[in-house]
């Protein structure tokens, strides 16, 4: 029986090995972490990830194929393939800081291959990692266990939180990249056929190790660059008075653009595309490639500007002060269909109106107090750093209220922060809520999502990014009001 064994129990090694076990019941598959508390989570009836699908698909071979373990050591030494799922989380100090991701935790797992291997192994970066990490990750191996054949792979994940599971199901593509070499050609098709249990041959994309590794980054860069581009011109909507719904949809059915990621919001978030773009700038500047650098950089500072003229927006709409008003955070998380908040826009925005003394009351159908008050305490970078690392600040929270529904975050407050499009905030009832607020009742649609003419008919006060605005936010804006 092939033996596959993956370090790291995240976000990509817990649901692709999940559906690796399931597609293929004859391999065994082990997930291993250091995180006791993590894989105890991965073993009970409460799995540490919310993603639709994964509860079922866990239970369904857990016990049977699939393992998750703290026994890491026992695990690699056994396994034929050996996945690297581990943080690679943005450097805070030293050379490359703000930019270059930190491998720390990848030349840890490496070197513990090297001292625990007994027999050939092929080892996967699952991780996303800078190009020619492949190389360094293959000197490390040999120089420390010389009597071991090791094939290195790149095996970059491509999944969105909230499909995940339907993305590993039916993916658009899987990328394996080796070295062209029979031993290196052979790993290749070694991968390759375990996918093949279930992935038609034609979306299994073979490259060399350098392409596969570079592909990751371009792809996340690709998307972010499209909601960023759409967010520029909501900006542009806004100051014209044209809709920016419209400009996307008219702009999508261009066969060569197509429609995908073009929906103006608040901003993207999620662990990827910031932490991808800046290893990529970061790429670019060591290659000597300052121009390429700072286009891409641009990417992330209109992310950012998205942000904070959100933020500007809710304070000058609201007599240029938040101090002391309640303002209605709905959705925390950085999109729907998951618990995850890393890098979410709803951090930033929390920050800019704490910072002009609001109260906030947060409420979100997924994501744990815990985790809210966490994120608003650390720094930027901290959350993908061990705990030991992360810098909090308790005071930040002292504003903040953790609520268990909608309802109850808008009753009494001054304005309403929709920051993630989950399903429900579509069918509340606005008028309840309207007639629980203070007066004038604002409404900030991050998402998108509302009816906009209903709720002014209701009688709130409605900013949504990129359209028309309201008479009230021309007269704030200009001053007249």
């Amino acid at each position: 029986m092939v033996k596959i064994c993956c370090i790291g129990a995240g976000y990509v090694g817990g649901p692709t090995m999940a559906v690796i076990a399931l597609k293929c019941p004859k391999i065994q598959v082990a997930v291993v972490d250091v995180s006791i508390s993590r894989i105890t989570a991965w073993n009970s009836d409460q799995i540490p990830i919310y993603e639709p699908g994964l509860d079922e698909v866990v239970k369904q071979c857990r016990g049977k194929n699939l393992f998750f373990s703290t026994d890491v050591e026992k695990h690699v030494s056994e396994a034929d393939i050996i996945f690297v799922s581990v943080n690679t989380p943005t450097k805070t100090r030293g050379l490359g800081a703000g930019k270059a991701p930190d491998l720390t935790y990848w030349e840890s797992a490496a070197r513990m291959i090297a001292n625990v291997s007994t027999s050939n192994k092929i080892v996967v970066e699952k991780s996303t990692v800078p190009v020619k990490t492949a190389e360094a990750v293959e000197r490390i191996l040999t120089f420390n266990n010389s009597n071991i054949s090791y094939q290195i792979l790149s095996n970059p994940e491509f999944l969105a939180e909230g499909t995940a599971i339907q993305d590993l199901l039916n993916p658009d593509r899987v990328l394996i990249g080796g070295r062209e070499t029979p031993d290196g050609q052979k790993a290749v098709q070694a991968l390759k056929d375990v996918y093949s249990h279930w992935v038609p041959e034609d979306r299994i994309i073979t490259t060399n190790l350098w392409s596969a590794e570079l592909s990751k980054l371009a792809a996340n860069a690709f998307l972010a660059q499209r909601i960023s581009s759409v967010n520029a011109m909501s900006a542009l909507c806004e100051a014209t008075g044209a809709d920016v719904s419209q400009v996307s949809n008219a702009v999508g059915k261009d066969t060569r653009i197509g429609p995908k990621f073009l929906n103006a919001s608040v901003g993207f978030g999620g662990s990827c595309f910031q932490k991808d773009i800046l290893n990529l700038v970061y790429i670019c500047e060591c290659n000597g490639l300052t121009e390429v650098a700072k286009y891409w950089e641009q990417v992330i500072k209109v992310n950012d500007y998205q942000k904070n003229r959100f933020v500007n927006r809710v304070v000058s709409s609201m007599f240029n002060t938040v101090s002391g008003k309640k303002i209605a955070i709905l959705g925390y998380a950085f999109k729907k269909d998951t618990g995850d908040t890393r890098e979410t826009p709803a951090i930033d925005v929390c920050k800019g109106l704490l910072g002009d003394k609001a109260w906030l009351s947060i409420y979100d159908p997924q994501v744990t107090e815990d985790q809210i008050k966490k994120d608003l305490s650390m720094n930027k970078f901290d959350w993908d750093h061990p705990v030991h690392l992360q810098h909090s600040n308790p005071a930040a929270v002292n504003q903040v209220s953790i609520v268990g529904e909608a309802y109850e975050a808008t009753k009494d407050a001054h304005g309403i922060c929709i920051l993630t499009e989950w399903d429900e905030f579509k069918t509340l009832d606005f008028q309840k809520i309207f007639d629980n607020m203070k007066k004038p009742a604002f409404v900030f649609d991050g998402r998108n999502i509302v009816n906009v003419k209903k709720l002014r008919e209701i009688g709130f006060i409605v900013y949504s990014i990129g359209k028309p605005l309201d008479p009230w936010l021309k007269d704030a804006c200009s001053g007249k009001r």
